[in-house]
């Protein structure tokens, strides 16, 4: 008796990850050992890129503070050190937005820290 094989099921397999790879280049596209290990190394750097998007936009976040902190003639560091003492809870990302879009709220956390010293 012949060796039954689940072709439908390999074929829709292939199809899948042939339809993941369209708009990539050459072979990429369509040869299915190329774009099936394009696809699985595309997934490693999405992998290692969602956690490298988390270390960039805190380094952004703190950048802004500290720019925003010299404005108040303080170093970054001084300023979350009286944040840290003045027993302020406010994490980087809304201090960033604050020292962006509201300066008056800033300044203002900045006087109550400096106040609680």
């Amino acid at each position: 008796m012949p060796r039954s094989v689940n072709h439908v099921a390999s074929r829709a397999k292939r199809k899948k990850i042939l339809k993941l790879t369209r708009g990539y280049f050459g072979a990429r596209k369509n040869v299915w050992t190329v774009a099936k290990n394009t696809w699985e190394k595309g997934l490693t750097y999405a992998y290692r890129d969602r956690k490298n998007k988390k270390r960039n936009f805190r380094a952004l976040w703190i950048q802004r503070i500290n720019a925003a902190a010299r404005l108040e003639e303080l170093s970054y560091s001084k300023l979350m050190g009286l944040i840290h003492k003045a027993g302020i809870e406010i994490n980087r990302k809304v201090l960033a937005d604050l020292a962006m879009n509201n300066p008056a709220a800033f300044k203002a956390i900045v006087e109550k820290a400096k106040a609680a010293q």
